[in-house]
């Protein structure tokens, strides 16, 4: 079957848009009606006009679509396309960090489930982390759930950052290590190291750029270097070598795969069109208070 065709027929009928993160594969990031990370993404939600909403991301992306837009229906083309770090924060955890902290503000990452956003002062991307929570009234700060991202922040701001959970990471990103990048560093002398946050600080500390997926585009672009190692999701290098061409890039560590990103297949997205299957929903008490956390992020950004 030709995907491609018939996914575009079901989203003219069905007056669908399709998101796609920068982490997709390459056939699904060139299919979307918008590419972006978890901020540009949050922010097309609440610009569409689409009845329906089709995340090609991973949960909690899709949740905060939905949150975004109760009157419309949002799906996601795979069940197992959850992301673990979101995972590793839970409700009860976030309520006995407030009962330790009572005079903190709450600032989660963007990447946590609905009911820890309703808990929350404000959510936050890499992209906007620093500028959030010093925009925060109080002077300590909860943050979660990763913990490479809260030490990021920390370098940026005078603020007390209480980490929640202690040691949360995302796995692909854990992968790129410092000795790796190194070699990679020797074996292209020229190249600039561009890594995101959630990395390791050490290897933060050796970046000439650290940035969210959206930073690294802009940095790459305007950068007058030809070479760049990039310390993030290799899916990235699809959207960055389609931008600029007449650069090179090379993944910081050549496996820095998200699986749960690439569920989603040509396949599975026209299925989940055809069908209008795994639709998102979100209990309206959560909705309505995870809303607050989520404007609050778009406002201040």
């Amino acid at each position: 079957m030709d995907w491609i065709s018939e996914i575009d027929k079901l989203r003219k009928e069905k007056n669908a848009i399709i998101l796609a993160h920068n982490y997709q594969i390459a056939e699904i990031q060139d299919l979307g009606d918008f590419s972006g990370d978890s901020l540009e993404l949050a922010r097309k939600a609440t610009e569409t006009d689409a009845d329906m909403i089709v995340m090609c991301g991973v949960d909690f992306m899709a949740e905060t679509a939905k949150i975004l837009n109760p009157g419309k229906k949002v799906i996601i083309p795979s069940l197992n396309a959850k992301c673990p770090m979101s995972a590793m924060l839970t409700r009860q955890e976030l309520l006995e960090a407030k009962a330790q902290h009572p005079e903190a503000d709450v600032v989660l990452y963007v990447n946590s489930g609905a009911d820890c956003k309703a808990l929350a002062t404000s959510c936050c991307t890499s992209a906007n982390a620093d500028k959030i929570v010093n925009a925060m009234e109080s002077d300590v700060v909860i943050f979660g759930p990763d913990r490479n991202l809260a030490e990021y922040v920390m370098k940026r701001t005078d603020k007390k950052i209480i980490p929640v959970p202690e040691k949360g990471y995302c796995y692909t990103h854990a992968q790129i290590r410092l000795e790796g990048v190194k070699d990679k560093m020797e074996k292209h002398p020229n190249a600039d190291l561009v890594v995101h946050p959630e990395c390791f600080p050490e290897v933060q500390e050796i970046a000439d750029a650290i940035a969210s997926t959206s930073g690294m585009l802009r940095y790459c672009k305007e950068s007058s270097a030809k070479e760049f190692i990039i310390g993030t999701e290799c899916g990235m290098l699809h959207r960055l070598e389609k931008e600029n061409p007449g650069k090179k890039f090379y993944p910081a560590f050549d496996d820095a795969i998200c699986l749960q990103m690439k569920e989603i297949t040509l396949e599975k997205l026209y299925n989940s069109l055809k069908n209008e299957q795994h639709e998102v929903k979100v209990p309206e008490d959560i909705s309505e208070r995870a809303i607050k956390a989520i404007n609050r992020m778009l406002e201040i950004s």
